[in-house]
């Protein structure tokens, strides 16, 4: 795992990539400072952080979409497929290489509250939690463009898809409000959600029996739910989705500094899943 780290990470910065990345970064986000922090003299640079979260729907395709599309494009992924290295090492390391370039300018950040107590007063706890949740938020973007990246052979495919995906997850708190109440309308919901996530299962492993098994272990679940009791229905689609707002956690912490727990623990979840789920699909066309 650590000879892919290292790999990457020359990649990243041998080509000027992470350094322009870096910089890129890190004066976007000096400009919203100067202008909040600076110029209208807010003391919370959390406030700042949330001004520059749409960088990252730009960022995190940049990062990720070469991961593995590009190997399997030129066909050097064959390499590692033979290679003794695990495809979970590879993986990993992979990631870890990424996040190192979203970590560095993320250490920059630290520097800012600083100047902010220099200047009179600050709120640094809350925005070193701010910056660590903003840097988890982005590590679980992260996790989902390697997958994305992991699915195709084109990066600009990869690309596109993965600042899709950051998009909806950016305004996701907005698209869940536009969802409907009825218990019906919830029911179909999840039993669209639940064959969208399956049939993404089987794409993965291809394997037949284990999706028959869980599609009619999940429709004979929803249909007994619902005849018992429909109202259980009801909102639920909301109710589950809130929970899975990966930026919800870094809201708590910019804007009512608080540490949320169980959106962190989200977050991490999020990122293991989608590392998994990248191993299978690596795994899958190792053997195919």
């Amino acid at each position: 795992m650590a000879a892919i780290f290292k790999k990457e990470l020359r990649s990243f910065f041998f080509s000027m990539t992470g350094y322009a990345l870096t910089a890129f970064f890190i004066a976007f986000v000096g400009i919203y400072f100067m202008i909040y922090n600076i110029g209208y003299g807010y003391p919370y640079f959390s406030y700042t952080l949330s001004g520059v979260t749409l960088v990252l729907l730009v960022l995190v395709p940049v990062i990720t979409m070469r991961s593995f599309a590009e190997e399997r494009k030129n066909r050097t992924d064959q390499l590692l497929f033979t290679s003794p290295i695990k495809i979970r090492d590879i993986v990993v390391g992979k990631y870890a290489a990424m996040t190192i370039v979203f970590l560095v300018p993320n250490v920059v950040f630290c520097l800012f509250p600083l100047i902010i107590k220099s200047m009179g007063n600050a709120s640094l706890l809350s925005d070193y939690v701010a910056i660590f949740e903003f840097f988890l938020m982005g590590c679980a973007f992260i996790a989902m463009g390697m997958f994305f990246s992991s699915i195709t052979e084109s990066p600009m495919i990869s690309a596109v898809v993965t600042f899709a995906v950051t998009l909806i997850m950016y305004i996701w708190e907005t698209l869940i409000g536009y969802l409907p109440s009825s218990a019906f309308a919830n029911l179909a919901a999840i039993a669209v959600i639940i064959a969208c996530a399956l049939l993404l299962l089987y794409h993965v492993n291809k394997n037949r029996y284990l999706f028959i098994g869980l599609t009619a272990l999940a429709a004979v679940t929803l249909i007994v739910i619902y005849a018992v009791d429909s109202t259980l229905f009801e909102n639920r689609l909301s109710l589950i989705l809130s929970e899975l707002d990966v930026a919800g956690a870094f809201n708590n912490a910019a804007f009512n500094s608080l540490f949320d727990l169980p959106g962190t623990i989200m977050n991490m979840t999020i990122i293991g899943v989608f590392i998994f789920l990248t191993v299978q699909s690596i795994e899958k066309r190792r053997w195919s």
